[in-house]
Order: C-alpha cells, then sequence, then structure tokens
C-alpha cells in the first residue's frame, strides 16, 4: 500500500516534468534551426535554458520529498496525528544504536529509535548480561506510544519478554524521556527500573538530544529585508547584463558589465551635481575686496617713448 500511495504521488509528477522538458526542447529545436543564424544568441534562447534549469531543480526537489521517513517503522498502538508528529522529531535520532550500562554494573542496554537495537528484529530496547548469556527485550517498536512537549519527547515501548516471577509476570516495557539539550549530545542513561510493584512495572530512560528542541524562529527587521531586496536585484542586474552584453551585443572584456559607460563617468557626474548644487555662485557680482579699485578692465597702457634716454 506504501508504494502504491508513492507511485500515486511521483507518476505525476514525472509526467509533468516530462511534458514540460518536451515542449522547452520543441522551443529550443525551433529557435535554433528555423530562426537565421545571425539571430540566434537572442535573451529567448536564455529564458528558455534557464527555465529548464529551474524545472529539473524543482523536479527533483519534489523527487527528495517522496523519501520515506525511517520513523514509518514504529507501529503506534493508537494511531493519532500528534504521536505521529511527535514520532517526526525523532528522524534525526534513527539509524544509531545508544547504549548504556546500569547503576548496578550488570546489566547494558541498547536502544534504537524506530530500528532493531542490537540487530534484533522489532526490538526497540534490549538487555544484556555484561558478563554474557541471551538479550532480554523489553520493548519493541512495533507497539510504541510517543508524547509530545514543548522541548521533550516521551517514547513508549511495550510488548517485551515478560517477568519470571515479580510484577506478576507481565510484559516488560520502556520509557525513554528523550529531552532538549544543546550542550550535551546524544547521552543515553538509565533513571530506574520499578520492578518492586504487583504491575505497571516499567524502565525508564533518559536521552539528551537538540533533535527535539524547538525551533527559534529568525526574525528580520525592515531593514534587513531590504538589504535583501537591494542585494536580489543587484545581483539580478548583474547576472542579466552580463549575459545579454556577452551573448547579444558580443562585448569583451570589462565591456561586458552592463551600463559601463554610465557606472564609469558617474563620477565625473556626481562632482558636477555637487558642483551646481553647493557652489553656484548665482548672478550676483562679487564685490571686490579693496575699495577703489575697480572692477571694469583697465584700459591699455600708452607706450611709453623713451628714446631720448638712449645714448646717440
Amino acid at each position: 500500500m506504501r508504494i502504491l500511495c508513492q507511485a500515486t504521488v511521483t507518476l505525476p509528477i514525472f509526467w509533468m516534468h516530462a511534458l514540460v522538458n518536451h515542449w522547452i526542447n520543441s522551443l529550443t529545436v525551433f529557435f535554433f534551426n528555423v530562426v537565421p543564424f545571425s539571430h540566434q544568441v537572442s535573451p529567448l534562447k536564455v529564458m528558455l535554458l534557464s527555465l529548464r534549469i529551474i524545472i529539473t531543480f524543482l523536479y527533483v526537489l519534489l523527487a527528495g520529498v517522496q523519501a520515506e521517513f525511517i520513523t514509518d517503522n514504529c507501529k503506534l498502538i493508537s494511531h493519532s496525528e500528534s504521536e505521529q508528529n511527535a514520532l517526526r522529531l525523532l528522524e534525526p535520532l534513527t539509524n544509531q544504536n545508544f547504549t548504556t550500562i546500569g547503576k548496578e554494573k550488570e546489566f547494558s542496554y541498547i536502544f534504537q529509535v524506530c530500528g532493531d537495537a542490537g540487530g534484533i528484529k522489532d526490538a526497540g530496547l534490549v538487555q544484556q548480561d555484561i558478563k554474557g548469556g541471551k538479550p532480554v527485550r523489553i520493548g519493541n517498536y512495533t507497539n510504541t506510544h510517543a508524547i509530545r512537549g514543548s522541548d521533550w519527547v516521551l517514547l513508549f515501548y511495550e510488548g517485551g519478554e515478560k517477568y519470571d516471577s515479580h510484577c506478576s509476570q507481565e510484559a516488560r516495557k520502556a520509557m525513554i524521556m528523550i529531552s532538549c539539550s544543546t550542550s550535551t549530545t546524544n547521552a543515553f542513561s538509565v533513571v530506574l527500573e520499578d520492578n518492586k510493584k504487583q504491575q505497571d512495572c516499567y524502565y525508564l530512560f533518559e536521552l539528551d538530544s537538540n533533535a527535539v528542541c524547538p525551533v527559534i524562529p529568525s526574525k528580520l527587521s525592515a531593514g534587513s529585508i531590504f538589504l535583501i531586496i537591494v542585494f536580489c536585484c543587484l545581483a539580478v542586474y548583474l547576472t542579466g547584463g552580463f549575459l545579454y552584453q556577452r551573448l547579444v551585443v558580443g562585448a569583451k572584456g570589462v565591456e561586458q558589465f552592463p551600463n559601463y559607460t554610465f557606472w564609469s563617468e558617474i563620477g565625473n557626474l556626481s562632482a558636477d551635481g555637487c558642483d551646481f548644487v553647493c557652489r553656484s555662485r548665482g548672478n550676483r557680482e562679487e564685490r571686490p575686496t579693496y575699495r577703489g579699485v575697480t572692477t571694469e578692465p583697465l584700459g591699455e597702457e600708452q607706450e611709453e617713448r623713451d628714446d631720448h634716454l638712449l645714448p646717440m
């Protein structure tokens, strides 16, 4: 049934990708074969190539969403959406064996999230005598409960091997408290084994991990959003302008930079604008610095005749 459901979702995506890809190929062949060679390099062809890359990327992204969750191996006793969401948080902890030793140093414990602990089929948590012996199944991941809190998940594994004489020979079960911790990574430990009563005996374990830590949403300020928009527009401007200058205009070197003439003269234009705004003198004439000196140009002085001073 799971394979059928995945095929039902994946096949439409595959056929949609094939149809769009065929349409883009047809347009590309048309423009490269029908349009004259002198007009083959055009912004439309660049757009078609970019569209093909985007469609392929979206197809790969959607296909990756169809990946199967390992936590689906856990069989919930009471199927509910809240318990399923709690198991989803534990997905980063799958495919790992967490081991610890009891307080009495007699037994070691192996735990795995929705997987075969110690290689024992359907066993989510097993107990192993340090001196050797047959491992004891404490709980199965095929009989699971999951409770989610603000920063913790309580996982129940039930249906283990029965007690020999105490606890009314009921089946063993384990509770694993998975708590949020950013300082300690995947620290697994035994808290207690409550078997001094007639029924409802259990094993309690604790696992510290950052997998269940709440996600703190990042709040961007208006200035950050504005800067992101500006940088995105600048990147689009530079990339699109470079491709246009390179492929359509045929520019080389620094001339591939979009609007190169304008940007090369931006300094002179800024200086002219500053001179016009800040250094404008207006229509009034400046007053002379010294009194008695006329502002009108002086006439040409008459050439002095000093020939009579020369010796004869």
